[in-house]
């Protein structure tokens, strides 16, 4: 850091502790927003076999064997798991890609992909 050791005004921006005098409170800034983030829920069903969901987060996700055999466990079980949370535009997308994954050639009876929701991260779950 030369400049101001020297001397000179660097142009940087320091923060100051705020002032404190008996009447006055100074306004704090106000901290820059986040983004919302949202969940990416896929729901159990009956139609699609273990293989099809690992064999499927593999490919959209890039998840090993391990993380998406435990995946399709808790889905089967729950009812529902959280594949990720991310900003909109990643979620929806994913969700797109499961949407369009298509049948289990595996289960005779399968028509189709699996389903997923989209929920917000910080609020009350959506009802699914």
């Amino acid at each position: 850091m030369t400049g101001a050791a020297a001397g000179g005004d660097t142009g940087d921006v320091t923060t100051r502790p705020p002032q404190v005098r008996p009447g006055h409170v100074e306004a704090e800034q106000p901290r820059a927003a986040l983004a919302p983030r949202y969940h990416l829920v896929l729901l159990d069903d009956d139609d699609h076999s273990y293989d099809y969901v690992i064999e499927m987060l593999g490919r959209i996700f890039g998840y090993g064997r391990e993380k998406a055999f435990a995946l399709a466990s808790i889905v089967d079980h729950a009812g529902r798991v959280v594949l990720e949370t991310a900003g909109h535009e990643q979620v929806t997308a994913h969700q797109q890609q499961i949407h369009g994954y298509g049948a289990d050639r595996r289960i005779a009876r399968c028509k189709g992909s699996m389903s997923a929701l989209v929920e917000p991260a910080d609020g009350p779950p959506a009802a699914g």
